[in-house]
């Protein structure tokens, strides 16, 4: 039985690693080769999946591009015990600057079109998020462009920084002890 659910939004195809559309799935990758995480494609889900900390947590990157997402997420919700509030996805945030990190439990897609259509699939904004500050790039003319190139050496500096913030509160996310986790996460 699945207590947490780990989504990590990003497009597929080698040509979009390292985008700043994908830090999500980057990261999710990233982590899960601590854990020694096996994928397996999974074509009726759309997805790789992956699993850890004795089969209770499971681990998904969508094949899909990220504003269909919800596709996947809604397959492994209905086929599994898991509910939207045990979900933790993992994505890009434009309006947090390079590196900031921030859990929320719920809300809206804040105009994100890959949380558009999770909520939109699954019926529900009740999950939770790690919103992955990519900055923004000041004109929403260029947003598209911005979402789709890679990241500076600078920002990678920042992003991997980020990261270390975030292995520290993985565990807690784990255990459920989010409030600890946003705590230690959100205060400077």
């Amino acid at each position: 039985m699945y207590k947490l659910c780990i989504v990590g939004l990003g497009n597929p195809g080698k040509k979009y690693d390292s985008t700043r559309h994908n830090i999500g799935k980057d990261w999710l990758v990233r982590l899960s080769k601590s854990y020694n995480i096996d994928f397996i494609s999974k074509l009726k889900f759309e997805a790789e999946i992956g699993e850890s900390h004795s089969g209770s947590i499971l681990w998904i990157i969508p094949t899909n591009y990220v504003n269909n997402s919800g596709r996947t997420l809604s397959k492994i919700i209905k086929s599994t015990n898991l509910k939207p509030e045990n979900c933790l996805i993992m994505h890009d945030e434009l309006d947090l600057d390079i590196g900031s990190l921030r859990i929320k439990d719920s809300g809206g897609h804040g105009g994100h079109n890959g949380l558009r259509d999770i909520t939109n699939k699954i019926g529900s904004a009740n999950f939770l998020r790690l919103r992955i500050g990519i900055g923004h790039p000041g004109s929403k003319d260029e947003v598209t462009n911005w979402v789709l190139n890679k990241f500076t050496p600078n920002e990678i500096k920042h992003l991997d920084q980020s990261y270390s913030k975030f292995i520290d509160i993985f565990e807690l996310i784990t255990a459920n002890n989010i409030k600890e986790a946003q705590k230690l996460l959100h205060t400077k």
